[in-house]
Parts: structure tokens; sequence; C-alpha cells
């Protein structure tokens, strides 16, 4: 058994599609799928607002 993480850059507003697409097109079983949260504002910092800057997607094949 063999896993592939996969990096997907997304902008949480406007890339759903581009989501949906990437993961229909995996040729395996989708694990896991981890938001990388990032910290960039004093709001964010202190855990009013989170932004998601990108996906790590785990495909087992």
């Amino acid at each position: 058994m063999k896993y592939k993480v996969h990096r997907f850059e997304i902008n949480m507003a406007h890339d759903q599609g581009r989501l949906e697409q990437f993961l229909n097109n995996l040729k395996g079983e989708v694990v896991s799928i981890i938001p990388n949260i990032a910290n960039t504002s004093i709001f964010q910092i202190y855990g009013v607002t989170r932004k998601i800057n990108f996906l790590l997607i785990i495909e087992k094949s």
C-alpha cells in the first residue's frame, strides 16, 4: 500500500470547482484532507478569523 501527499493551493471563496475537479481526477482513494491554517493578521492570530491557504490531500494508491 502506497500513499501520496498532494499540496493544493486554494482560495476558499473561489476554488470549489477546481478542488472538485482535482479530487475527481485522483486515481486512488482519498484518505484525508488537512487544511493549513495561516495566521496572517492580528484578528487571525487571536482566532477571530482564519485563512486556509493550502490543503494537503493524502491519497492511497
